[in-house]
């Protein structure tokens, strides 16, 4: 295991796309790592880079458009970036699996459940069919689908979208990886099945012993599950911390912006949300300095000047802001 007993470490990473308006910096410079059997939550809106992040892990970027320039990606001190194409085919579903964003579309539609579930086991595990069969069944058993046998046969359209997303959580189970990438799993469902959805996860996190990444805009998400959390702007990390203190002692302009957006049962009525002035810049053409500046109210003269580096404001506890300390007690 690796060293402090960190499974996998991100360091620096640059992914860009080349179109013909420009370059996309779509992930600029992300750094942290996760633990053994952590939860680690990144957030942040529409666009901040949070998908490509968890991409760029697997190593599933299309190129082109899509390059990783820049960075390091070590699982367990070995380099994914390093890895030759079969090693990565047995690597992605095997050591590092991925909750992909859509239930509806990431299942193939002619193919029955059963047929999917055990090619996912028979690509990493040699075994026979009848024993894929089998662990395809406890699978399904696993994450809560009714009627295994006669589920076992149907097509993804006989499913509703919770059935779906708890079939694409046991394919990315089946082979019992170390980490799991939850991109934003609840998508598209109703209240009540994201509360299952996410409970099951957290329930299989301690059956299987795994790590997971979770991405969501959801702060209510990584509230409850995450040990830890990874705040992103515009495709660059702004803050980085044990989950109390991004939501009791946020530092970052955008992260206080954040936790005042939401309703809170401790505040008076008036100030219950606060949203976030102005829009996310283009990822073409970002401003100069702090990419933040343009919507912060805490903006100063050397904002303008140069972008803030991620420092630690206390143990534990990273920020790119030059007045992250005096703003600690702003939310």
């Amino acid at each position: 295991m690796s060293e402090n007993n960190k499974i996998l470490e991100v360091k620096n990473l640059k992914t860009y796309f080349y179109t013909d308006d420009g370059v996309v910096k779509a992930v600029d410079g992300v750094s942290f790592d996760l633990k053994v059997m952590e939860t680690l939550g990144i957030v942040g809106e529409t666009g901040s880079g949070k998908s490509v992040t968890a991409l760029s892990i697997l190593r599933l970027i299309p190129q082109p458009p899509g390059k990783i320039v820049e960075g390091q990606i070590l699982f367990n001190g070995k380099n994914i970036l390093d890895m030759n194409i079969k090693e990565l085919q047995d690597f992605r579903g095997n050591r590092i699996s991925m909750i992909f964003q859509d239930p509806m579309t990431s299942l193939n539609p002619v193919f029955t459940i059963g047929n999917q579930l055990m090619e996912a086991i028979l690509a990493h595990q040699n075994v026979s069919k009848k024993v894929a069969r089998e662990q395809s069944l406890k699978l399904l058993e696993m994450v809560g689908i009714p009627d295994i046998r006669r589920r076992f046969n149907s097509y993804p359209h006989e499913f509703s979208g919770g059935m779906r997303q708890r079939v694409m959580i046991a394919m990315a189970i089946a082979n019992k990886p170390d980490i799991l990438i939850a991109d934003e799993p609840t998508t598209a469902l109703d209240v009540t099945i994201q509360a299952q959805i996410l409970e099951l996860l957290h329930e299989l996190k301690e059956k299987t012993k795994s790590s997971i990444i979770i991405i969501t805009h959801d702060l209510g998400v990584v509230a409850k599950y995450a040990n830890r959390v990874i705040v992103m702007y515009a495709g660059k990390p702004v803050e980085f911390s044990e989950v109390d203190k991004i939501f009791y002692k946020p530092c970052h302009p955008y992260t206080i912006g954040l936790m005042r957006s939401i309703t809170r049962l401790d505040k008076e009525k008036k100030d219950l949300l606060k949203p976030i002035e102005g829009s996310p810049p283009s990822l073409i053409d970002l401003p100069n300095g702090c990419i933040f500046r343009p919507r912060c109210e805490f903006a100063i003269k050397k904002c303008e000047e140069s972008y803030p580096n991620l420092v630690e404001v206390e143990s534990g506890h990273f920020t790119a802001c030059f007045r992250a300390l005096e703003l600690s007690s702003k939310v």
